[in-house]
C-alpha cells in the first residue's frame, strides 16, 4: 500500500505542483494555439473563391463591431454561411477524434487503438447507410448513425462485461469489439448489396468516405453539446487513466473502482466519437495519428495530452479538409486524403519513436 500510495502521489501531485508541471511544455502549448489560429485563417481565405485574409478579418469583426462594411455581400455569405460551418465542423470533429483515440489508447493500454476499436464507426455506418436506403433526410441519417454507434459499443460492452469476468476483461472487450465491428459492417455490405445503384448506393458510398461538404451551423451546434461534454468529462477523469495505464491491479490498490471508470472513459469517448461520426462520415486514422504526436510533444500525461490531442486534432483535420477542398478541381472525400497522407505519416512516427508510449 505503501508502494502504491507513492505512486498516486506521483501521478496526482498537489495542486500548488501543477503549475509548474504545465509550464514545462506552455511554450509548445501557445505554439499550438497560434498554429490552430494560423490555420483557421488560411481556411477562410483559400477556396475557388478566394478571400484576403484582410477581408476574413473583417468580415468577421464586423459581425461584432460596428465596422463601415467595404465587401460584398457574395463575399460575406462564401465565409459566413460556408466556410465558417465547414471550419467548425472540421475542428469539432478533428478534436473529438483526437481525444477519443488519446482515451482509448491509453486506456487499453495499446497503441494501435483507434475511436473505432470498440464498433462505434461501424455502428454508425449502419445506422447512417439505413437511413438513407429508407430516403430519410440528413437530420435522420445523422440521428441514426449516432444511436447505431452507440448501440454497437453498447453491445461490445454487454459482451466484455459478460464474459471478462472469467479472463482479462480489456482483452475480451477490444476482441469483442472487433467482433461486433465486423458484423455490422457486414451488415453495411449487405444495405449497399440490396441499395439501388444508380441513387441510393453511390450516396451510401460517398458518405462511407466521409466528408464536410453539406455541415452548415446547426449540424454543429447538435454535435457539440455531446462532443463538449464527453471531452469535459474525459479530461476531468484525466489522471485515472494515468493510473489505470499502470494496470487494474494497481488502479484498485490505489482504491479505484475500475469497472465504473472504465465504463465513464468509453461512454464519454464512444459519444464524442459517434456524434463526430454523425456529421462527417468515416474519417479513419485521425485518431491514432494524432494521439501519437501529442505524446511526442508532451509526454504521456493524460492531463496535458488529451487537451494536446485535441488541439493537434482539429487543426490537422482542418489542413487536410483544406487540402481536399483547394487542391483539385472535384473535391476529394477526406477519408481518402487522411488514409493518403496518414499511412506514410504514421510509420513516419514509429521511426522517430524511442521510448514507450507510455
Amino acid at each position: 500500500m505503501n508502494a502504491a500510495s507513492e505512486t498516486l502521489g506521483a501521478l496526482r501531485p498537489p495542486r500548488r505542483r501543477l503549475l509548474p508541471a504545465f509550464s514545462g511544455v506552455s511554450w509548445r502549448l501557445l505554439a499550438l494555439g497560434l498554429g490552430l489560429l494560423v490555420v483557421i485563417v488560411v481556411s477562410f481565405a483559400i477556396g475557388r473563391y478566394p478571400v484576403p485574409a484582410g477581408t476574413v478579418l473583417a468580415v468577421l469583426a464586423g459581425k461584432l463591431l460596428p465596422i463601415a462594411q467595404t465587401w460584398s455581400a457574395e463575399t460575406e455569405a462564401v465565409v459566413l454561411d460556408i466556410r465558417l460551418p465547414r471550419i467548425l465542423a472540421a475542428l469539432l470533429v478533428g478534436s473529438a477524434l483526437s481525444v477519443s483515440g488519446a482515451a482509448y489508447q491509453g486506456l487499453f493500454r495499446n497503441p494501435m487503438v483507434s475511436p473505432g476499436i470498440l464498433g462505434v464507426s461501424a455502428g454508425a455506418s449502419l445506422g447512417a447507410a439505413l437511413a438513407i436506403l429508407w430516403g430519410y433526410g440528413m437530420v435522420g441519417i445523422q440521428g441514426m448513425a449516432f444511436v447505431s454507434g452507440l448501440l454497437a459499443v453498447g453491445i461490445t460492452w454487454g459482451i466484455g462485461a459478460g464474459l471478462g469476468k472469467r479472463s482479462d476483461p480489456v482483452l475480451v472487450m477490444v476482441l469483442a469489439g472487433i467482433i461486433i465491428g465486423t458484423l455490422f459492417a457486414a451488415f453495411v455490405s449487405l444495405v449497399k448489396f440490396v441499395a439501388d445503384p444508380n441513387n441510393t448506393l453511390p450516396t451510401i458510398t460517398f458518405w462511407l468516405m466521409g466528408s464536410l461538404v453539406s455541415a452548415n451551423l446547426d449540424d454543429v451546434a447538435i454535435a457539440a453539446l455531446p462532443i463538449l461534454f464527453g471531452t469535459v468529462v474525459l479530461n476531468a477523469l484525466a489522471w485515472t487513466l494515468n493510473v489505470l495505464c499502470f494496470g487494474d491491479e494497481e488502479a484498485r490498490a490505489l482504491g479505484l473502482s475500475t469497472g465504473r471508470l472504465r465504463f465513464a472513459i468509453i461512454f464519454c469517448a464512444t459519444l464524442v466519437t459517434a456524434a463526430a461520426v454523425a456529421i462527417s462520415g468515416i474519417i479513419g486514422l485521425v485518431g491514432l495519428i494524432v494521439p501519437h504526436l501529442a505524446r511526442m510533444l508532451v509526454g504521456p500525461d493524460h492531463r496535458i495530452l488529451l487537451p494536446v490531442s485535441s488541439l493537434l486534432g482539429g487543426g490537422f483535420l482542418l489542413a487536410v479538409d483544406d487540402l481536399a477542398r483547394a487542391t483539385f478541381a472535384v473535391e476529394i472525400p477526406l477519408g481518402i486524403v487522411t488514409a493518403i497522407l496518414g499511412a506514410p505519416f504514421f510509420i513516419y512516427l514509429l521511426s522517430r519513436t524511442r521510448r514507450g508510449w507510455v
